[in-house]
């Protein structure tokens, strides 16, 4: 079995493997998984992994990483490449993880790079041994493993997709490998000019390898100046690096999203694009025939009736295209995708699918006895019979009905307002609606059925239901609107603001599997609460639950020992009465990483509904307007830190930020009024707690104007539901630290 990870001690190792990271700190790129917070990174740091299959393209350190992890687990640790073993090498493995599970109760970690060489056979021998925990599995591919991995490996496996290296972190790899003097060439005096460097990094395509390969043969090859100096200049690095490495597998992964860019790129009337895809393609030498035949495709499917001319271009273009061959041949290519990209677009095409649908889901419907084939039989059984000849009638067109009985007035096609439909748009539902009169005008009325049902529960127990039934709606209508605008990437991590409910924070830990959630809460109660809740995920899953004060947010920050930078922040009223000012956004911003999304529901008491609207009429017009001064004074109370402030305070609090959007909604529901309601609103409170509605009032009536009110609003509204509603500040922004 080949060792991937011995030592290297080796002279003549090659410069990119004796450069490899010993630890994540030294591991330059992919920061969305292994950065600080990120849910691998702390798998690995505090041995927790589970079986994972990372996924990128060569020389972005999927190797690296299992290198990484062999050097901070206790687990035993088996590494086999898929191009160099079987399954022979798998079993002795296996044997290895059992002896190893016996003997020490220590786990085994497998890893095997380049899993997709091995076939489905070799992955379904691999598939117990992960099930039963014998063995946890990291796989490295370069290939999709939702296609190339067999589908229960990738079930019991969490996949982590490595980026191409940016310019900024290949810069950092190379300057690493001329100043380590162990194991680059910090030993030699190494000069690489500006330029050149640049060309290193533009040339190898995100490939660290690649790029390292390169600066390894530009100095074993480049003598020393009079100076002692290897001097890198741009005409050694043209000849290290003579041409661009297009990741490109006619097989692969590549492939297939190559084709697709250029498939949207056309989608999305985009020439520009559409023309550099194509040309991606042919330069790593796809076959244009592939590609026309993707365009004729696209022509019907995504053009159609908006330019019905374009599939008798591509076809032309083609058959030119077999005419002439390559290189002419990219002529009659590019015109064929540039007509595409320019043309309007609609698929009403996909209308067939509807109708196919209608036939596999829906009851079959006869033919329509006038749509019969009359030559066989009209006489006998009267086929065929009542059916209007079109071409008989003006404009060649009669209203008659085409459909079975049971899809009459059924709408499979719908003519968009593009290109040549635009023309026909009007036409077709004018014939359309015309038909269905005619059928309609034939056809009996329907049957009505009623049915009452009995009274099954008491007033109580329904308002109980509607409460809860309303309150959740209400709930998830806050939550999907706060999604709906969140940008979250499945590595963010995400800060969850007033998560007492975990209304969000389940929602958040659902969209972030290889990020992580912070749920700060009020009270150690919540917190608890939110642990308890918790406690059914894995301890690396779990979200970090934080408590205290508003303002003492950085301490139980520091005492969390949170390192990480808040991609998005997100909340359900985390501000107070009050809290909500520049001075605490900011605060809260410090630990906002750039570009940050900020998203946040907040309820604003100043719209609460007004009681005296309920009431309008029952009252006389001077007590009527004493009531309605009177509670319109609790809501312009500016030393009432509860109403004092609307979405221009929001504005205010948050005009740090950038792209900042506040949109009110108000969210209807249906209150009952209870009892207890009316208690709570004429209640006396103590001198310590806000004074209640009827306080409020007391304070403008006199006693028995106050009593009239009381029990008018206890008459009209008691044991009533009202139309009420909730209205919520949604406050988008994303953070600029820079």
């Amino acid at each position: 079995m080949e060792d991937l990870f011995s030592p290297i001690d080796s002279p003549k190792e090659p410069l990119a493997a004796r450069m490899r990271p010993q630890t994540l700190d030294d591991f330059y790129g992919q920061q969305h998984i292994v950065g600080p917070g990120r849910l691998l990174r702390r798998a690995i740091q505090a041995d927790q992994l589970s079986s994972v299959i990372f996924y990128g393209p060569p020389g972005t350190g999927k190797t690296t990483l299992a290198r990484i992890i062999a050097h901070n687990t206790n687990a035993h640790f088996i590494a086999i490449n898929a191009v160099l073993a079987g399954i022979k090498d798998l079993r002795e493995a296996i044997k290895e993880a059992q002896k190893q599970r016996e003997l020490y109760h220590q786990r085994t970690i497998l890893f095997i790079d380049e899993v997709h060489r091995w076939n489905k056979a070799q992955q379904d021998a691999l598939l117990p041994w992960v099930e039963n925990g014998t063995i946890i599995l990291i796989g490295a591919t370069t290939e999709n493993p939702y296609f190339e991995v067999i589908k229960p490996l990738v079930s019991r496996s969490r996949l982590f997709q490595l980026q191409s290296l940016t310019t900024d972190d290949l810069r950092l790899v190379i300057n690493r490998a001329i100043s380590d003097d162990k194991n680059g060439y910090g030993e030699l005096r190494v000069s690489i000019d500006e330029n050149a460097l640049a060309h290193f990094v533009e040339l190898c395509n995100g490939d660290a390898r690649s790029m390292l390969n390169a600066l390894e043969l530009a100095v074993e090859t480049t003598e020393e100046n009079n100076e002692g100096i290897i001097r890198i200049t741009m005409e050694v690095a043209e000849e290290s690096i003579q041409k661009r490495a297009v990741l490109y597998d006619k097989e692969g992964d590549v492939h297939y999203d190559t084709i697709s860019a250029f498939i949207k790129s056309l989608r999305g009337s985009d020439p520009d694009a559409a023309l550099y895809w194509m040309a991606r393609m042919v330069y790593a030498g796809e076959d244009p025939r592939f590609i026309f035949r993707r365009m004729i495709i696209f022509a019907s499917e995504d053009v159609g009736m908006a330019a019905p001319q374009a599939l008798s271009v591509v076809m032309s273009c083609a058959q030119a295209f077999d005419y002439i061959g390559m290189p002419e041949g990219r002529f009659p290519l590019s015109q064929a995708a540039i007509y595409l990209a320019t043309a309007k677009k609609c698929n009403s095409t996909m209308a067939f699918f509807d109708a196919l649908s209608a036939v596999e889901n829906e009851q079959e419907g006869k033919v329509p006895n006038h749509l019969k084939d009359g030559n066989r039989d009209a006489e006998g059984f009267g086929h065929g019979t009542g059916y209007m000849y079109p071409h008989a009638y003006r404009d060649h067109w009669v209203a008659q009905q085409y459909l079975p009985d049971t899809l009459q007035g059924r709408v499979f096609y719908e003519p968009s307002n593009q290109g040549y439909e635009k023309q026909i748009h009007d036409e077709v539902l004018r014939r359309r609606e015309a038909q269905l009169a005619a059928a309609l005008t034939s056809s009996s009325s329907p049957e009505i059925l009623t049915f009452s049902g009995k009274y099954l529960t008491s007033q109580k127990e329904r308002w109980l239901q509607r409460t809860i039934s309303q309150t959740g709606q209400l709930f998830a209508t806050i939550r999907d609107t706060i999604f709906y605008e969140n940008l979250l990437q499945r590595h963010s991590c995400v800060l969850d603001l007033n998560a007492a409910t975990g209304l969000l924070t389940w929602e958040a830990l659902r969209r972030v599997p290889e990020g992580g959630v912070w749920s700060f809460v009020y009270t150690a109660e919540h917190a608890k609460l939110l642990q308890q809740q918790s406690s059914r995920l894995s301890p690396i899953e779990r979200p970090v639950v934080m408590h205290g004060k508003w303002q003492s947010f950085a301490q139980s920050y520091r005492e969390n020992n949170c390192e990480v930078k808040y991609d998005a922040i997100i909340g359900r009223n985390p501000f107070s009465q009050g809290e909500c000012t520049a001075q605490s956004v900011v605060s809260l911003l410090e630990y906002a990483a750039q570009g940050c999304h900020i998203a946040i529901a907040q309820t604003v008491p100043r719209y609460t509904p007004r009681i005296y609207t309920f009431v309008e009429g029952k009252l006389s017009k001077t007590l009527y307007a004493k009531v309605r001064k009177a509670e319109e004074r609790i809501y312009t109370n500016k030393q009432d830190s509860m109403v004092n402030w609307d979405e221009k305070t929001l504005e205010k609090a948050w005009a740090n930020t950038r792209n900042l959007k506040i949109e009110l909604v108000k969210h209807p529901m249906q209150l009952y009024i209870s009892p207890e309601i009316l208690r709570g609103w004429f209640q006396k409170n103590n001198a310590k707690e806000r004074p209640s509605y009827g306080e409020c009032l007391q304070q403008h009536l006199s006693e028995k104007e106050w009593q009239k009110v009381r029990i008018c609003i206890e008459n009209n509204l008691g044991n009533k539901t009202i139309s009420w509603s909730t209205t919520v500040a949604y406050i988008y922004a994303q953070v600029n630290n820079g």
